[in-house]
């Protein structure tokens, strides 16, 4: 069956126009993901942070990273970004929803049109760890540390047999987190594996000893990282993603760390912006498992972090030139000549809308601007997409 990919080139029109480069979409071949889900701190806090020395003096040295990296519709509740990267939508959730606090038995959703679902469908192994659960059921209330609202697989019917906690298959693939070390010396861990660390260490709450949250993530991840980068699963084509469920507060970006026997690392920076849909877009397209997810539809990937990122090349704005106070010229290059392109505009990087489509071999596209209303009042966001075989 023949795949269609999708170039995607993404530029930002504010007073000025300003130029990114082409995401590539092409990955690696990983085989086991790993996912450690942090909470409520900005980059800012972390980078260069002095309550967090392992991760700036050790696995930053060694990992690639994002520094634009956001949540989308700048998430500040928790369940909105957990949910997202399990299925690229809330469900209608808000952050001033009182459900985004509420356990599975007062919201849940029945929709299976979601990534754990798509992996079991595909037959590939998934399994959520969680740090503090007992193990013998479904874990839909607050439990100790965990805080039931960082772990999205709860709020789905088909993972839980609606609310059931006796549920075999939601008792199989939601363990607890002290299985985990076990798992991995075993090789045992399943092909997609998220963890989520109790409200002590993933930064949510401030705990004795330490009384730090920054800290007491910083040394968790200094004591679990480790386990991760020394097994077979991760030295066999691996990846770990280390990132955050918001920043606590609107507009700041957020941490994307990923270390890989496949990624560029040595510290390599990307600035370009990414959010959680470009993961969850990453996550289904290192597993070949579809249709996109909700936004992950119209996002990119976390390709340019790999080693193979072809992002020199190929789709992108080559330039962008002020016709008239209110009109921009945006030139494509890269383009195959025999395919249409499209101009997409948003507001906000997460709802994009087709502004204009030129005819194969036409590379120029004229946008008009009206006072604050840009791409014919569709925001300041411009991406570029042309379908390839």
């Amino acid at each position: 069956m023949m795949t269609m990919k999708t170039s995607v080139c993404a530029a930002l029109l504010a007073v000025s126009l300003v130029v990114s480069p082409a995401r590539a979409e092409t990955l690696p071949p990983v085989k086991t993901v790993f996912v450690i889900l942090m909470e409520n701190y900005g980059w800012p806090s972390i980078k260069d942070s002095t309550n967090a020395p392992y991760m700036n003096s050790v696995l930053l040295p060694q990992a690639s990273y994002c520094e634009q990296y956001y949540t989308p519709s700048n998430f500040t509740s928790s369940l909105l970004s957990y949910l997202w990267l399990e299925a690229g939508s809330t469900f209608g959730l808000t952050t001033y929803d009182t459900n985004c606090y509420s356990p599975p038995a007062i919201w849940s959703v029945g929709d299976t049109n979601h990534f754990s679902t798509l992996l079991r469908k595909a037959g590939i192994p998934w399994r959520a760890y969680q740090e503090c659960i007992p193990g013998d059921v479904v874990p839909l209330t607050d439990w100790g540390c965990y805080k039931v609202r960082h772990n999205p697989f709860v709020y789905f019917h088909d993972v839980t047999g609606t609310n059931d906690p006796q549920h075999a298959y939601g008792i199989e693939h939601i363990r607890p987190y002290s299985e985990f070390g076990r798992d991995l010396t075993n090789n045992a861990v399943a092909r997609y594996n998220f963890i989520t660390p109790g409200a002590c260490t993933d930064m949510h709450d401030s705990c004795p000893p330490l009384s730090n949250p920054v800290l007491q993530g910083d040394t968790w991840l200094a004591a679990e990282v480790p386990k991760i980068t020394n097994s077979l699963a991760y030295r066999d084509n691996g990846a770990l993603f280390i990132t955050w469920d918001d920043a606590g507060r609107v507009g700041v970006p957020i941490g994307m760390i990923l270390l890989s026997p496949l990624a560029k690392g040595n510290g390599y920076v990307s600035t370009n912006r990414y959010t959680h849909s470009d993961t969850l877009r990453t996550f289904q397209d290192i597993f070949n498992v579809g249709p996109y997810l909700g936004e992950a539809a119209t996002a990119g990937n976390l390709a340019e972090l790999f080693a193979t990122d072809p992002a020199p090349a190929g789709l992108r704005f080559s330039a962008a030139e002020k016709l008239s106070p209110t009109t921009y010229r945006l030139t494509a290059s890269g383009a195959a000549t025999n395919l249409p392109l499209v101009l997409q505009a948003s507001t906000n990087l997460v709802g994009w809308d087709a502004i204009q489509t030129n005819d194969p071999g036409e590379i120029a596209f004229d946008v008009e601007v009206t006072g604050d209303e840009m791409g014919n009042g569709k925001g300041g966001f411009f991406r570029l997409l042309q379908q390839v075989d």
